[in-house]
């Protein structure tokens, strides 16, 4: 049976262990949103996971949501991106970006002269945001009129293109946690009357449309796609039949040939069985990788692997205080706890200072 640090092939990507680091928004890009110095030092510290899966970065200006995180709709983002790319290569890591458009969890003081954030529909989100004075209450979105939506879908391919320019192995897309793509899911927040709205072959619309472009730009071999079936966070409302939505829109997925699915378990950072879902009969549809994610212990992970319940095992939180995690898990170490105060923002503290370890930190 394999186990969590054997090597597996992911699409075109062949991976060291199935180890990956799930994407983690730290809100430290520069000026532009363009990539730094200081989160080229932050990856190539975690280059030994199989997969490293960049933090979210927005596919166009309007897709912005939070202060300080990446693009990759310019030429300085893809340079910046590069210098990251090249660091995770030079120690032997493969890494590829998470493509995003927070969609309605979003702010004015974040988007081009104030604009209103865009969404499948007007409601606001009873959710906050990350903004230059902290966390603020999001903005009141509009519904996006549909003749507007197919230049989502070009910023997306374009973002596609631009991450293997950038030297990034592959992409994921970011249909997850109640932004843009999840705000099309579900219909507990999808409330248009036109061809992107109502039944579930109309909600899933966007998502194979996103997922077409992207794999025509650079093939389905190197795109991956995040799911949440039925997390709450971002103010999303469970849908009226989660198992339904989620198969048909896998289902129809089926000829792009996906290189994986990533899924959250249960609710995003919190309980697993916040609402009843049947992981396997999603898994059954798919013939790609399968990543699992969501409060995964050492053991947990072990198991996963072990019994063919997963593929790959996407850990956050740990990646954040443990660089070395892929050893300490390997070796049974303990785990370094993280500082929740230097999350989001500001620089190398609580970032690119967390040790790796040593037999001295071991409990006496």
């Amino acid at each position: 049976m394999p186990t969590l640090f054997d090597p597996i092939r992911v699409g075109d990507l062949q991976l060291a262990n199935r180890v990956v680091m799930a994407p983690l928004t730290r809100n430290r890009a520069g000026t532009g949103q363009v990539p730094t110095a200081l989160m080229a030092e932050y990856y190539a510290q975690r280059a030994d996971a199989g997969l490293i899966i960049s933090e979210a970065t927005q596919v166009c200006v309007q897709g912005q949501g939070y202060l300080d995180t990446p693009g990759l709709h310019n030429a300085d983002q893809v340079q910046g991106w590069r210098r990251i790319t090249d660091a995770v290569h030079a120690r032997g890591g493969k890494i590829i970006v998470q493509l995003w458009h927070v969609g309605r969890i979003s702010h004015v003081s974040l988007l081009p002269k104030g604009a209103a954030p865009v969404s499948s529909t007007g409601r606001v989100a009873n959710a906050k945001t990350f903004t230059a004075n902290g966390f603020e209450n999001c903005s009141t979105p509009r519904a996006l009129r549909a003749d507007e939506i197919p230049a989502i879908v070009e910023a997306y391919r374009m973002a596609a293109g631009r991450a293997l320019e950038a030297g990034f192995d592959g992409v994921e897309v970011h249909g997850a946690n109640g932004y843009l793509i999840d705000q099309f899911l579900r219909d507990s927040i999808n409330d248009r009357r036109d061809d992107y709205g109502g039944p579930i072959e109309n909600r899933v619309r966007l998502l194979l449309e996103v997922m077409g472009a992207i794999c025509a730009e650079i093939g389905g071999a190197r795109t991956g796609l995040r799911l949440s079936p039925v997390t709450p966070v971002n103010d999303a409302g469970q849908d009226s039949d989660a198992q339904a939505l989620f198969s048909h829109a896998v289902e129809r997925l089926a000829p792009l040939k996906l290189a994986f699915l990533h899924i959250i378990e249960g609710q995003t950072g919190g309980p697993r069985d916040i609402a009843p879902f049947d992981y396997a009969a999603l898994r059954a549809r798919f013939d790609g990788a399968w990543m699992v994610n969501n409060g995964y212990t050492r053991d947990m992970g072990l198991q996963a692997i072990a019994s063919g319940t997963a593929d790959l095992v996407a850990f956050g939180k740990a990646f954040i205080s443990n660089p070395d995690l892929v050893r300490r898990l390997r070796e049974d170490l303990a785990l370094a706890p993280l500082n929740p105060k230097t999350l989001y923002g500001g620089g190398a503290a609580g970032y690119t200072d967390y040790p790796a370890y040593h037999a001295e930190q071991a409990p006496a």
